[in-house]
């Protein structure tokens, strides 16, 4: 690990984010988000939409951090179901779309394939059956598991400790379990593409290919980072609760989730705009787990993830787009993507 390549001299931190998706990315600028998805024969097709006003809660230290993490949920929730209805609407071959589909979705889109379900309300949904599975897996077992050590020892910051350290090895084995899916694997170059872009465009290099190609695939501003840090944050802070009977452990775990997040974000945050010898011992554990979340990407990656970071860009007066795009993250000429027309209509 290179911290020369990470931490870079020189650069410029921004706000940029972004999220690798099915077959694409999304990046986050300062007023808009664009998801780019690469389907068959290389088309690229885009879509940018404004970011709602900013919430008096998104300026309040520890308060923001619980309400970017809910929100990025709900958005990166609905981006991935958004990319996947691409693939399947616009990238069929054979009768197949690419992301395995099938047939094309009836008129109605989500709210059809959801059984008359609001799409809002199936996002929500969403969100909420993945933070019960987060909550179950990696907070609620492993103070039971270790509930079981209570018979060989009293001493509440040993046992505390141990708790810590198999939620994180939990999490660690799950990530790396899941990233020899073959479909995995592609989102997780998808997701090196993303930092070698906002590493290149930080460093006040010209945006293409090549130059993105020669960084990092790790950024210390990364979400992934930031889980490490919530299961650190856990770690340190129950340590200091004492090891009461189990039913209180649960709840307090719970009830302790929105204040971990909150600081977890602001020491993210810290990491991300500092190059200290300190922020980069507290970034080691979060680039380690970023090894696993993120492969090498190819020149296909790059270029979307390049488009994707061209397409929010651009000045806040810019109109929002969807539509076949080329690399440079803006619509195909009209005579250019005639043959697409009748796809496009009721999307």
């Amino acid at each position: 690990m290179d911290f020369k390549k990470i931490f870079i001299k020189g650069a410029c931190p921004t706000k940029i984010g972004g999220q690798s998706v099915l077959e694409g990315i999304m990046m986050k600028g300062e007023d808009r988000t664009a998801v780019v998805v690469r389907g068959n024969k290389d088309r690229l097709y885009i879509k940018t939409e404004k970011l709602p006003e900013r919430h008096k809660a998104a300026g309040i230290p520890i308060v923001r951090g619980v309400y970017i993490f809910v929100t990025t949920l709900m958005t990166g929730m609905q981006t991935l179901i958004y990319s996947a209805e691409v693939l399947e609407k616009f990238f069929e071959e054979d009768g197949e779309g690419v992301a395995g589909g099938g047939e094309a979705k009836a008129e109605g889109g989500a709210e059809a394939d959801a059984g008359g379900i609001p799409f809002g309300v199936m996002i929500a949904l969403s969100v909420a059956l993945a933070i019960a599975f987060v909550v179950g897996i990696f907070i609620i077992v492993p103070t039971i598991v270790v509930n079981f050590l209570g018979t060989y020892t009293d001493n509440a910051i040993v046992l505390n400790v141990f708790e810590g350290v198999l939620r994180i090895v939990l999490f660690v084995i799950y990530i790396a379990v899941i990233s020899r899916m073959k479909d995995i694997q592609t989102t997780f170059e998808y997701h090196g593409a993303e930092h070698k872009t906002i590493h290149c465009f930080e460093s006040g290099l010209p945006l293409t290919p090549a130059n993105a190609a020669r960084f990092e695939t790790l950024h210390p501003r990364c979400g992934t980072s930031f889980l490490m840090f919530v299961m650190i944050i856990a770690l340190l802070l129950f340590s200091l609760m004492g090891w009461p009977n189990l039913a209180v452990r649960i709840a307090s775990r719970i009830v302790f989730i929105p204040l971990i997040a909150g600081l977890s974000y602001e020491l993210l945050r810290y990491a991300g705009q500092n190059d200290s010898a300190l922020v980069k011992i507290l970034s080691v554990p979060g680039l380690l787990l970023q090894q696993l979340t993120t492969r090498n990407p190819g020149e296909p990656q790059l270029e979307v993830a390049i488009a994707a970071l061209k397409a929010v860009l651009v000045p806040k007066e810019t109109p929002v787009i969807e539509g076949f795009c080329g690399s440079d993250g803006r619509l195909l000429p009209e005579e250019e993507s005639l043959e697409f027309q009748s796809a496009l209509e009721g999307f």
